[in-house]
């Protein structure tokens, strides 16, 4: 299946550490790669439908450390779609004035929801027709931009209706938040103070935090699958969805 990154800080951070090591699983996952990266309300967005392990614009986001809060990245193995630009993840659309961003991991079957104007998906993928569908229904439930506490509250009942079908694992962003959820598989770790030593489980690479960051960042790493050998990383229960913010996983609300 695909794999999953996702990054969510309280100071604009760059994700090349990470993203090194991650590009380095498109060997197995062969079919495309995107990454977004928020900036206030924008966002830049890479894709290629080429492998993130030969592409030139995986080499050009490996080079050039843009700094976010929020950044999303994915690895294409396909199962639905074929390979092509319109399919690669992470997806971007408008709702209440912001950008949204999507990636999934997995293979939804029967899932053919009805979808007005507002959201349609551009390529054949299952996952755009997820994104577009709930994006739909939030729009639904709330006529302006809620919190993320009420955000959080509605994606847990939309959630189930898409899970219902296959596997969604994802992570979705509007820049304020990171949502992750699980289905299968996924992990995360929040790097704060005391700092230390990380080393890239899929390439010889390792950093030492201490010497790049100040006493008070916090940056929260998500991933698929563990990314360095030497770092605690929590493992998601299934069903298990979590908002991030400011490198933290935020509190349920009561």
């Amino acid at each position: 299946m695909c794999q999953l990154l996702g990054m969510n800080c309280n100071t604009p951070t760059d994700i090349v550490f990470s993203f090194t090591g991650f590009a380095t699983r498109a060997h197995e996952h062969c079919d495309g790669f995107g990454i977004a990266f928020f900036e206030g309300r924008g966002v830049r967005l890479f894709v290629d439908h080429a492998a993130a392990s030969v592409s030139p614009v995986a080499q050009l986001v490996k080079q050039y450390p843009i700094k976010s809060q929020n950044v999303i990245a994915h690895i294409r193995k396909a199962t639905q779609g074929r390979v092509a630009l319109e399919n690669c993840h992470p997806f971007v659309r408008e709702l209440w004035g912001r950008y949204w961003v999507f990636a999934h991991n997995g293979d939804l079957k029967g899932f053919a929801p009805k979808l007005h104007a507002a959201f349609k998906p551009v390529g054949d993928t299952d996952s755009e027709q997820a994104f577009c569908w709930l994006l739909q229904e939030l729009a639904k439930h709330h006529a302006s931009l809620p919190t993320i506490e009420a955000l959080t509250d509605t994606l847990r009942e939309l959630v189930p209706h898409i899970a219902r079908h296959g596997t969604f694992n994802f992570m979705l962003s509007q820049g304020d938040a990171l949502w992750a959820h699980c289905s299968t598989n996924l992990h995360y770790l929040v790097r704060q103070a005391p700092f230390g030593l990380a080393r890239l489980q899929d390439q010889d690479m390792s950093l030492n935090f201490e010497d790049l960051t100040d006493q008070g960042d916090r940056v929260a790493v998500i991933a698929t699958e563990p990314l360095t050998s030497d770092e605690v990383w929590t493992r998601f229960q299934p069903g298990e969805l979590k908002a991030f913010v400011a490198g933290q996983v935020s509190a349920p609300s009561a």
